[in-house]
């Protein structure tokens, strides 16, 4: 793996480096875990809950991901014009807003609303945190840095699944608004954290990415199969992470808490598939490392589809790792293979293809499973799109990263 690009010296050093490490895991941690999938976890609940079909409660988290888009369109105009650990905390306040919108939502049209506010925030928080992360710590400690933004996330799935089965199991289907009551509470105490204690420097950006970042993005090398390679993970993971609980129990026949305790082992394997497979890299190189978690999402998937308890079990954790592995595999590509000039407008042209995808990827999986009658054919989609990716990631330069 080469080099890290040097960067502007990152943090102030009254605070520990490592501490701002950990702010940034938890803030992804409620911008992605929280306002993002944690609508995954609890779509039975809420479609019950609201009286909807499949296809809308799908279209609601395509409202999701569909602003989070805008969001990473919003973030490569500001990234030529203000500094990323102001784009940082501008996100962060949308996603607590956000959450709590959610946590007062009656009816369809107020939640979608709501988690189109976490969405655009969900974006203006992730983009700048892995480099505001990995600038808090010395150069060779940055694909771990970088890692452990993954395990923010899982932690955050962890604590909504384990919360979600609980509740539910009280309080019945009604208990979703409960869950996003308590995320908004443990956001607003991060938050707080977050700006009273992480700092960036930065040089004044200077603009030059271009429409959309792309003219930053030609410039790093590998960018047209890194961008196809993420557009794939954007679509397939979405099918499998926001319709896991919904096959389980609607397909296999499982409980609700068995259903919840499987995405609980999703999230709490997430908390070290990052780190494990970003470490990887310095042995193995970063090519080979993403193209063997694309190659191993298609096995962990099928293994789904059976419905038998411990094969399942098995398979979340090794889904779970992949998760938190592959979009921190690829924001490692782009922060080790752009300048810190380039960096947020690349970052956000690359995820813009992500956010095209999984835009598409929940109402199409609920249109396929209303059709079907079964969520079989669209955990299959997600396996032949993982296969795509790990094609892209094949053309990946192999020196590079």
């Amino acid at each position: 793996m080469k080099p890290a690009t040097p960067r502007p010296a990152g943090q102030p050093q009254r605070i520990n480096g490592w501490l701002i490490v950990g702010l940034i895991a938890l803030a992804a941690g409620v911008g992605q875990a929280f306002g993002r999938f944690s609508y995954g976890v609890l779509l039975p609940a809420v479609r019950d809950d609201l009286g909807i079909s499949n296809a809308l409660a799908g279209l609601i988290g395509g409202v999701n991901v569909g602003f989070y888009l805008l969001g990473t369109l919003l973030v490569s105009w500001m990234a030529a014009r203000y500094r990323l650990i102001s784009i940082l905390r501008l996100g962060f306040l949308l996603v607590v807003s956000g959450l709590l919108a959610a946590s007062v939502s009656t009816l369809p049209w107020m939640l979608a609303a709501a988690l189109a506010v976490t969405g655009v925030g969900g974006a203006l928080l992730w983009i700048p945190a892995p480099v505001v992360a990995a600038d808090a710590i010395a150069s060779h400690r940055r694909p771990l840095a970088v890692g452990l933004i993954g395990s923010g996330i899982g932690l955050g799935i962890m604590l909504v699944s384990t919360i979600g089965g609980q509740l539910r199991a009280l309080q019945g289907d009604a208990a979703w608004s409960h869950v996003y009551q308590l995320q908004f509470a443990a956001g607003v105490v991060v938050l707080i954290l977050v700006l009273i204690l992480v700092r960036h420097r930065q040089a004044p950006p200077s603009g030059g990415g271009g429409l959309g970042g792309f003219t930053a993005l030609q410039r790093m090398p590998g960018w047209l199969p890194l961008i196809a390679a993420y557009a794939c993970f954007g679509f397939m993971y979405l099918l499998v992470l926001s319709f896991l609980t919904t096959r389980l129990e609607d397909d296999s026949g499982w409980t609700s808490s068995d259903a919840s305790f499987a995405y609980l082992l999703m999230g709490f394997s997430m908390l070290f598939g990052a780190p494990l497979f970003t470490q990887l890299t310095q042995r193995f190189g970063l090519r080979f490392v993403i193209s063997v978690a694309f190659a191993l999402w298609p096995i962990f998937t099928v293994i789904i589809l059976s419905g038998a308890w411990l094969p399942v079990l098995i398979a979340s954790i090794g889904i779970g790792c992949l998760f938190s592995a592959l979009p921190s595999l690829i924001t490692l590509y782009v922060v080790e293979n752009t300048t810190p000039a380039d960096y947020g407008a690349s970052f956000s042209a690359a995820t813009l293809a992500f956010g095209l995808a999984q835009t598409a990827s929940p109402p199409i999986g609920g249109l396929i499973a209303d059709g079907a009658g079964s969520f079989a054919p669209v955990f299959l989609l997600s396996s032949i799109v993982s296969v795509i990716g790990l094609l892209a990631t094949l053309k990946l330069p192999q020196h590079q990263g």
